[in-house]
């Protein structure tokens, strides 16, 4: 007996992390509070002008959004942030592609920033679509004229709207997957390999698995110094999506390669987004 309690000691103590990991998943992947909830900073911070949005979701959440309209601009970006914060700590970017000639709608899923409810997978699925019905619907860009862009888990969002818009025959102007993971299940496996994470993950965020059934060009941005999803997640990204399609290296950790080179980073998005304006955009 003495030996089978030495045995079921740790066992058992393995067993409680596995039974914690399974019912705090989503408290390890969502982290609104990170570094706060709160929102602090607006858009005139850094010289730009905005409106205050509210959407409504169709599951009747409110979320809290900006939009930054753009002299001139005939395209819209849909910006759908990463996991921790909220939209007030992204000026930098909204800046960079109000510069690059687009008008942005930046939105913070349920639970984030100012935004009601508690995150979800298929929450954050309504809340892109409410962020793409709002560029569609309220300000009129045509659907061949809006943009996804995604950040880490904003990516997997933006993959997943996009091949909803093409099941729905309404395909957007572009998808741009930046520091994207392949899945939760896929990333999780590597940061714990000691725990049977594909067995008791209950958040998918498959990308990977969306990629066949995107048919508008894309853009893989990814850093090979990534510590938090490494560079390879990128690069399967990418060998999955269809033509045409770009890839972008950066350098530096998850949350500084867009800042390190910026000028490398600017370039390549110019590039990217110069080249869809040479290609005709699919009628509505």
């Amino acid at each position: 007996m003495r030996w089978w309690h030495l045995l079921l000691l740790p066992a058992t103590a393995y067993g409680a992390v596995v039974l914690w990991i399974a019912l705090t998943q989503p408290r390890l992947l969502y982290l609104p509070d990170l570094p706060a909830r709160d929102l602090t900073t607006t858009p005139d911070q850094a010289g730009l002008a905005w409106e205050p949005v509210r959407l409504a979701t169709a599951d009747g959440f409110g979320l809290g959004a900006w939009y930054l309209p753009a002299e001139g601009a005939d395209t819209a970006l849909l910006f759908l942030h990463g996991n921790a914060g909220n939209r007030g700590h992204r000026l930098d970017s909204l800046r960079l592609f109000h510069d690059l000639g687009l008008a942005v709608l930046i939105l913070d899923y349920r639970g984030y920033g100012d935004s009601e409810g508690e995150p979800s997978e298929a929450g954050t699925r309504h809340d892109a679509r409410a962020g793409w019905e709002h560029l569609v619907g309220t300000r009129g860009f045509e659907p061949g004229r809006v943009v996804l862009f995604g950040r880490s888990l904003g990516g997997a969002v933006a993959a997943r709207l996009a091949a909803d818009l093409a099941a729905a025959a309404t395909p957007p102007r572009a998808l741009i997957l930046e520091s994207t993971f392949t899945s939760v299940p896929d990333l999780g496996a590597e940061l714990y390999p000691w725990l049977p994470v594909r067995l008791i993950s209950r958040l998918r965020y498959d990308t990977l698995g969306l990629m066949a059934r995107i048919d508008v060009p894309v853009l893989v941005v990814h850093s090979r110094e990534d510590e938090i999803i490494p560079f390879a997640h990128g690069e399967r990204l990418y060998t999955a999506a269809r033509e045409p399609k770009r890839f972008l290296t950066l350098h530096g950790s998850h949350n500084t390669g867009y800042h390190l080179g910026r000028a490398a980073y600017r370039a390549g998005l110019a590039a990217f987004l110069d080249a869809l304006r040479d290609r005709p955009a699919r009628p509505r």
